[in-house]
């Protein structure tokens, strides 16, 4: 008997945020990944819509890792009447709590401080949810083994395969009736200083590939580039400010310049991380060795080497000193977080340098700096910059235009159908054009919320 499955791209279509993919058959719906839009306002504006389908009917949650991007919209989908499973490998359920409360409290944070200072238009400005509402999203979460197969329904059964990119992802295998449908996720570097390859899908009836990095090729060396970079802003005297993600970059961060100023390639300045969330991720990765590479001991040794910042009257008065040092602060785009204090103390330094060190999406200030801006806006205010803003590039944790192409080399026949997600219009585009010149691979870019159907059979 031959029905319809329906695959409706409710977000990372056209852009990198906002992963969720609704799947739905015979009355049954799965949604793979949760994430929150971020970047440009018109995106983040989409998360304070409701979902345009009854999220109560609505019978398991899938996700492929635990960024904010791809697990942030969770408690709003609670909130809206799910009751169901969300399934996870365990350390995507432990970095996913922590992501879901990070994001709350600055959430919380910051609505406080526009009520404070009268800069939003709101009145009162709320936060889009609350610590309490976060916490509403762990009961939900079930834990699942990588390379086993869990059946769903009689219509649906999945597997995670380890994909590297951060502790705990994977892509998604999904048996829809006769139908085998991957969902990469995120794909993670071929050689990665902390994870390990990921690993290839060798069948697809249907392949949704990301595409954050589909037109471009990372460098081979960014450890010398950072010691390079680093170097030529400690010769100012000045602060050196990292806007990091507290998952993964972060830790590679923390691994790079311990083992730079350990070979004394770097200067030996102060190391901060202003992202308790940071070191609490590198206790994870010390409870699930067999997902990277890193040595407990080297763990131990990083956690020494950096101080923590946890509090804001700290962020304050280490923002105050003028010190040379090198501070890593969340987030990573600069869309909020402690970083942005740093920036009110140092954007307009000349001494300053500030280190981008991963993708800054659309509408972000991390992409406004690259781009040269010369002000930017936070906090109700225009900032002048006068700091040098400058990109290492290659210690991105997503693979480039050539691993993704790699990445779907072990298929071992051409999907029915190829869909290019999670990426900007010229990344998705490059990708496009390549597996086509590659491997004769025609591709869809979907829009956000377009539906296309796929005929299965019982």
């Amino acid at each position: 008997m031959e029905q319809n499955l329906n695959i409706q791209f409710l977000g990372a279509a056209g852009t990198v945020t906002g992963s969720k993919y609704l799947i739905e058959l015979s009355g049954q719906k799965l949604l793979i990944d949760c994430g929150l839009f971020q970047g440009l306002k018109e995106l983040r504006l989409l998360n304070w819509e409701t979902l345009p389908f009854d999220v109560s009917s609505l019978d398991a949650v899938i996700l492929t890792h635990g960024h904010l991007d791809h697990v942030g919209y969770l408690p709003l989908l609670v909130k809206q009447g799910f009751k169901g499973k969300i399934h996870a490998t365990e350390p995507t359920i432990e970095i996913a709590k922590l992501i879901l409360l990070d994001s709350a409290k600055i959430q919380e944070e910051d609505a406080k401080r526009a009520n404070q200072f009268g800069y939003s238009k709101h009145r009162p400005a709320k936060p889009l949810y609350t610590t309490e509402e976060a916490e509403s999203v762990f009961p939900l979460f079930h834990k699942q083994e990588l390379d086993k197969w869990t059946k769903l329904s009689d219509l649906f059964s999945f597997r995670m395969l380890y994909n590297g990119h951060i502790l705990g992802a994977t892509f998604i295998e999904l048996k829809a009736a006769d139908k085998l449908i991957v969902f990469s996720g995120d794909i993670g570097r071929k050689e990665d200083p902390l994870l390990f390859s990921p690993q290839k899908p060798e069948k697809a009836d249907v392949l949704l590939i990301e595409s954050t990095y589909g037109g471009r090729i990372h460098s081979l060396t960014p450890e010398v580039r950072l010691a390079e970079v680093i170097n030529q802003a400690a010769h100012k005297n000045g602060t050196i400010i990292i806007p990091v993600f507290a998952v993964e970059r972060a830790q590679l961060l923390m691994f790079y310049l311990w083992k730079l100023k350990n070979e004394g390639l770097i200067p030996d300045l102060p190391l901060y991380i202003d992202s308790p969330m940071g070191q609490d991720v590198l206790k994870i990765f010390s409870r699930h060795d067999s997902w990277h590479k890193l040595s407990h001991s080297e763990s131990k040794e990083i956690s020494k080497e950096i101080k923590v910042v946890s509090k804001q009257n700290e962020t304050i008065k280490l923002a105050e000193s003028n010190a040379p040092k090198i501070i890593l602060a969340a987030s990573g785009m600069a869309t909020g977080g402690r970083v942005l204090t740093y920036f009110e103390y140092y954007l307009d330094q000349r001494s300053a340098t500030i280190l981008m060190v991963g993708f800054q999406g659309e509408g972000t200030r991390g992409r406004a700096l690259l781009d040269g801006a010369e002000e930017i806006k936070m906090r109700g205010k225009y900032w002048k910059v006068n700091a040098d803003c400058v990109l290492v590039e290659g210690l991105s944790a997503h693979a480039d235009q050539s691993e993704l192409i790699d990445w779907v080399n072990q298929l071992t026949k051409k999907p029915e159908k190829i869909f290019i997600v999670h990426g900007e219009p010229e990344g998705s585009i490059a990708l496009k054009a390549k597996l086509l010149e590659v491997y004769g691979y025609e591709s869809i870019i979907p829009e956000r919320n377009a539906i296309y159907t796929i005929p299965v059979n019982f």
